[in-house]
């Protein structure tokens, strides 16, 4: 799995592609959290290039969250496909996640 990051003043946008599931989510888990050992709790998960989320890698998304929210931080979804916003309804979570379509408005929600 490759995982990129890019920094701005105020947030870091995470970017990975294909499947998110138990074979590689603990690789993300710990991406997030080098992040957060960073003191940086403002995270944009840029999933255009997702193509599936297994509960494994929701329970990343939300360890994370709780992370980040914990001190006044906040990670936000960018570009999710259609299929994964089914898979975030089936869990419950839809509410739990702000997700924006454009880069620039997800951005300056921090």
């Amino acid at each position: 799995m490759e995982i990129k990051r890019t920094s701005h003043k105020r947030s870091d946008v995470v970017s990975t592609s294909g499947r998110i599931d138990s074979s590689n989510a603990d690789e993300l888990f710990d991406f997030f959290k080098a992040i957060n050992e960073e003191d940086r709790f403002n995270i944009i998960f840029d999933m255009s290039e997702v193509n599936f989320m297994s509960s494994k890698g929701w329970w990343v998304l939300i360890e994370t969250q709780k992370a980040c929210k914990a001190k006044s931080g906040e990670v936000v979804l960018l570009d999710v496909q259609e299929k994964i916003v089914e898979s975030l309804n089936l869990v419950g979570m839809t509410d739990y996640f702000k997700t924006f379509s454009d880069l620039t408005e997800a951005v300056g929600s921090f």
